[in-house]
């Protein structure tokens, strides 16, 4: 217990120590301490998939649910750190369908439609996506990009998770954020500002073993975290 208790110490200060890293590397004023988070927004973290609902997959076989995961947890640890109140959409492998849903389809709807449920039905909530990419046609395709909804907010959001992704990740394949296309289910139908992130793209040899690895997962969520507080110290600027 001792041993486990001391290695999520330790991966919290990394995670600590990285978003401060991202934070600085892309502000151009200098770096404070950021406020603590009030309680009346709630950050809903949705882990993209999960279950049978693997999401993309690389060519080597690994779906995007577990990475989505990994990924939220991570981001879910540091921003108890600054004191933000959050909610994930999942905490385990499987995704959140009502027992009533039968076939893959059934459980696929009732999952999407149980997690806009949940951000609707949550007071102050905003919601922050976690995907993967897929373009099999281009493999040499890479990088993170995020894509907004159009609530008030959720805009300049992307934008400062963008950024910070581009000093953080997206090393010479900058990218802009934009905003979703209205055919996504989850992001049309919430009634708050919602970011999805694609962390990357499954379809990249290189990025798929990247996402997969601890170290990267960390920076993904540190530059994810760090762009939100970016987003906090420009409204109160």
């Amino acid at each position: 217990m001792k041993k486990r208790t001391a290695a999520v110490i330790c991966g919290a200060m990394a995670l600590v120590a990285a978003v401060v890293c991202v934070f600085a590397a892309h502000r151009d004023k200098p770096v404070v301490s950021p406020e603590p988070v009030t309680a009346q927004t709630v950050l809903v973290i949705d882990a993209g998939h999960g279950g049978e609902d693997g999401g993309a997959v690389s060519a080597s076989g690994v779906p995007e649910s577990n990475i989505n995961l990994a990924i939220a947890q991570k981001t879910q640890l540091l921003l108890a750190f600054v004191g933000q109140v959050t909610i994930m959409t999942r905490e385990g492998e499987e995704a959140i369908y009502s027992p009533d849903a039968q076939t893959l389809r059934e459980k696929k709807v009732s999952d999407l439609s149980n997690r806009v449920k949940l951000v609707n039905e949550t007071a102050g909530s905003i919601l922050l996506s976690i995907h993967q990419n897929s373009l099999p046609s281009s493999p040499e395709t890479h990088g993170a990009q995020v894509f907004w909804n159009p609530q008030p907010g959720a805009e300049d959001w992307a934008n400062c998770v963008q950024q910070a992704l581009n000093s953080a990740v997206n090393y010479g394949s900058g990218k802009n954020a934009k905003q979703i296309d209205d055919s996504i289910y989850l992001m049309k139908n919430i009634c708050s500002p919602g970011i999805l992130v694609e962390c990357g793209f499954l379809s990249s040899p290189a990025e798929a073993e990247l996402l997969q690895t601890d170290d990267h997962q960390r920076r993904l969520s540190a530059a994810i975290v760090s762009g939100y507080l970016q987003c906090r110290t420009e409204k109160r600027s």
